[in-house]
């Protein structure tokens, strides 16, 4: 992962807590990590977390201090991965809204698009979620599948975002096919 930038997106989705052990592994393995928050996701897992596991601020605000966060962010990327990603963002993401800066990061972003669901079982099967992943997938993002297990609600079923590993293996596989 030496010399790769990789910008990690974290939505408001339980499963964030698992994002930082991603974040945390894709730095030890050489990668440059930025990490891009909703607000949701702040309500979940501070921004601190990530920025002592990168060394980087948390890109949390669409309005910051400099003229074009979102610009910036995805020309510095090699790979975006937005993991936890709830039912909002992929609604978002498969309709091109942009309305935070994870979503404009997103619609400025020219590279591979890793994409981690997670949410509670009614929700995954819900035809509207699939529509918006099938879309999703047209347009080229790499779609990671929950796993099937028990759910912060107490149900057990699909939904639960995929491993950090998995996720970090998956990441590999597509660096390694792309030339940066």
């Amino acid at each position: 992962m030496s010399g790769h930038e990789i910008l990690v997106g974290v939505t408001g989705g339980i499963a964030a807590y698992k994002t930082a052990s991603l974040v945390s592994r894709l730095v030890q393995s050489g990668a440059s990590v930025t990490v891009v928050m909703t607000e949701a996701a702040a309500h979940l897992v501070g921004p601190k977390t990530f920025e002592a596991l990168t060394g980087r601020p948390v890109g949390t605000d669409l309005w910051s201090p400099t003229p074009h966060p979102h610009i910036d962010l995805a020309r510095q990327a090699d790979l975006l991965c937005v993991a936890p990603a709830t039912a909002n963002f992929l609604a978002k993401a498969a309709w091109g809204m942009a309305d935070d800066l994870l979503t404009t990061c997103l619609l400025a972003f020219t590279g591979p698009v890793l994409v981690a669901p997670a949410m509670n079982s009614q929700m995954w099967a819900k035809p509207a979620v699939q529509r918006n992943l099938q879309r999703l997938r047209d347009d080229g993002c790499v779609i990671i599948d929950p796993e099937e297990g028990r759910l912060s609600c107490g149900e057990v079923g699909a939904g639960r975002m995929a491993e950090p590993d998995v996720i970090f293996a998956k990441i590999e596989e597509v660096l390694s096919r792309r030339i940066v």
